[in-house]
């Protein structure tokens, strides 16, 4: 059996509530299993501003590459809103991601049976389901440019290198051979230079995966056909700023933001895994947050960085198990189903396993 230093970033508002659920259900792997998980808590975000001044703190960095992987909750909120740019939560996050290698982003969004009624879609629109994976570059882009600022304009540079296109590129091909072998590159080609160098990249690479069909797609375009007839993707690869966008798009489709999970990777087995919602602070300390997101995505940290694929089915199982059993939380509620709160979710799910 095995052992495994997972570090623990609750974050800013409802982030240790779903934190604490996903807890709840690796303890019951272990118990089940027979596996040691070993947390350790770190600070990241506005709550680590209020601590210590700044977002991201040296001690969080070194404990979290210390570790086999990592699991975040959220940060940010309007508390820290008046925190100059180069202070805000929202830093920490994309300095973690940097200082652990992380540039690609996997973003699953699944329309589960049970919570049909809850996308804003017609059902002739999910009459052939929805099953997307949105691969998102997480270091490079507009995020990370060069940024200026005058008196009455300001800037935000967008660039991209055939390196850390390559590498994106190719995790999202490599995921399309083993879904339905069919990628739609998006970008924005017709106005943007940094598009046309990540096309012709994309065109590259594509050559070696000839049992994958590639297609262009802008991203206004993307969008559009996300809402429309979202059954016709399968791998979305596309940059850090349009995949921040598209990702949020098609987990609304999927019916709540609060379901689906998300995976951080670089080179190596460590990750950094968590919901693709944000802190939500207007719920923070209600016991009414969904856990499920947070769930699934240490589900994702078992499979991709521990190799646990018996157990992360396991998990996922018992999330079906429980919605089939009609228990909901407030943001996927309806008629006739039974509503239980962020901590009882959890530990429903970790019965069930």
């Amino acid at each position: 059996m095995g052992e495994f230093n997972v570090a623990l970033i609750p974050g800013d508002g409802i982030g240790p509530e779903i934190v604490a659920g996903a807890v709840t259900v690796l303890d019951a792997v272990s118990s089940k299993y027979g596996h040691k998980f070993n947390y350790t808590e770190v600070y990241m975000g506005g709550c680590a501003i209020d601590k210590y001044g700044v977002p991201l703190p040296q001690e969080t960095i070194d404990i979290c590459k210390k570790s086999d992987s990592v699991l975040l909750g959220a940060v940010g909120g309007p508390k820290w809103d008046s925190q100059p740019s180069e202070n805000r939560p929202e830093k920490g996050l994309l300095g973690i991601r940097k200082a652990l290698g992380l540039y690609s982003n996997l973003r699953p969004s699944i329309l589960k049976p049970q919570l049909k009624d809850a996308s804003p879609l017609k059902d002739e629109k999910l009459k052939n389901g929805l099953n997307v994976m949105v691969v998102r570059e997480l270091t490079g882009g507009i995020y990370f440019g060069k940024r200026e600022k005058g008196a009455d304009w300001a800037s935000d540079e967008e660039k991209y290198s055939v390196e850390e296109v390559k590498r994106i590129g190719k995790i999202a091909f490599e995921t399309a051979m083993l879904r339905g072998k069919r990628v739609v590159s998006v970008d924005k080609a017709n106005v943007l230079e940094s598009s046309r160098l990540w096309r012709a990249t994309m065109e590259q690479i594509s050559k070696d995966y000839p049992e994958v069909t590639l297609t262009h797609m802008y991203v206004d375009n993307a969008a559009m056909q996300l809402a429309i007839n979202p059954a016709q993707f399968d791998v979305i690869v596309t940059s850090n700023i349009f995949g921040d966008i598209l990702s949020d798009l098609s987990s609304a489709i999927a019916g709540s933001i609060g379901m689906l999970p998300s995976a951080s990777l670089g080179a190596t087995k460590c990750g950094m895994y968590e919901p693709i919602h944000g802190s939500a602070p207007d719920i923070a300390g209600q016991d009414i947050a969904n856990p499920i997101a947070t769930i699934v995505s240490a589900a994702m940290m078992l499979e991709m960085s521990f190799g646990l694929i018996d157990e992360a089915k396991a998990i996922n199982d018992a999330v079906d198990k429980v919605l089939n059993e009609k228990y909901r939380t407030t943001d996927i509620m309806s008629e006739g189903m039974t509503k239980v709160g962020c901590k009882k979710m959890a530990e429903l799910i970790a019965e069930n396993l």
